[in-house]
């Protein structure tokens, strides 16, 4: 992956105007087309209102509308600077620094890295070849029994394409009717599917898949090609985050931050910079 250092931030984005004319720029590559005038016109930059007119009759158009920054009152460069430092983690970044950071408040800091990781849920398509499928358990309380049946905790299914894409979702159970449809919709017919021995997966093969099991209730780890070690690095890199940086995700909230742990995972090789890839979800 190419580096997007601070530097290149700073020489991209140094001010709100060099952020409004970016996304201008990305909303309009090929320019505006004004209404009244029927046709594309070159559009001059109104400073007092964020917005851009036509130089022709003088109609506007607001670069924000529709985006996550519309009505927001905080400066553009504090959006573009939180997305950036979003990128730039690994595990995440908490709200309470971004309001040392930056000067900002908690709350707002909290609303703007809500807002920015609802661009964060892609649709990854179906998966195919090896997949591995296994649940995991996150928040409540962490004395007394753990994993499955562990008191207070939000059940997350998913899967993992081998050298592929995660797809993750809470769920309100781990039960077959909630596991079965999510493979089913999510996996092309005729891959390999690796799981361990909960019960909850013995339908899989039924729906037309190879299923291939390891027993980790006899510490059975692997087993030739079958394991669940991809799906469980994955996990182990989620609770990390939540727990180090976060601390605790309420369920309301928790699929967002699935969904954010997801996307970087999704797009650690990609030759396009992380938080090139976070403002491409802009438009």
């Amino acid at each position: 992956m190419e580096k997007y250092t601070t530097k290149d931030f700073e020489r991209d984005f140094p001010s709100d105007d060099a952020c409004m004319d970016w996304l201008f720029n990305i909303r309009y590559p090929e320019g505006v087309y004004c209404p009244k005038c029927d046709k594309v016109t070159k559009h001059h930059r109104i400073k007092a209102r964020s917005s851009y007119s036509c130089d022709i009759c003088g109609s506007q158009v607001y670069p924000t509308a529709g985006t996550i920054f519309h009505k927001s009152s905080t400066p553009l460069k504090v959006w573009f600077q939180v997305m950036y430092r979003m990128a730039s983690t690994r595990c995440g970044i908490s709200a309470k620094q971004i309001q040392r950071e930056t000067g900002v408040t908690y709350k707002t800091a909290w609303r703007m890295f809500k807002q920015i990781r609802s661009l964060l849920d892609e649709n990854c398509g179906t998966v195919k070849g090896e997949v591995e499928a296994d649940e995991t358990y996150i928040g409540g309380k962490h004395s007394g029994t753990r994993g499955r049946g562990a008191e207070g905790k939000t059940p997350v299914i998913g899967i993992a394409q081998r050298h592929g894409k995660i797809i993750a979702s809470v769920s309100p159970d781990v039960s077959s009717k909630a596991i079965t449809p999510f493979i089913a919709q999510n996996v092309a017919l005729e891959s390999t599917i690796y799981t361990d021995e909960f019960r909850s997966y013995n339908n899989v093969s039924k729906l037309g898949y190879k299923h291939r099991v390891v027993n980790h209730g006899r510490e059975q780890w692997v087993d030739g090609l079958a394991h669940t070690n991809t799906i469980e690095g994955f996990w182990s890199l989620m609770k990390r985050g939540i727990d180090g940086v976060y601390h605790a995700v309420s369920p309301k909230y928790l699929q967002s931050y699935v969904n954010e742990y997801s996307f970087r995972y999704n797009h650690r090789n990609d030759e396009t910079p992380m938080f090139q890839s976070f403002l491409e979800k802009l438009v």
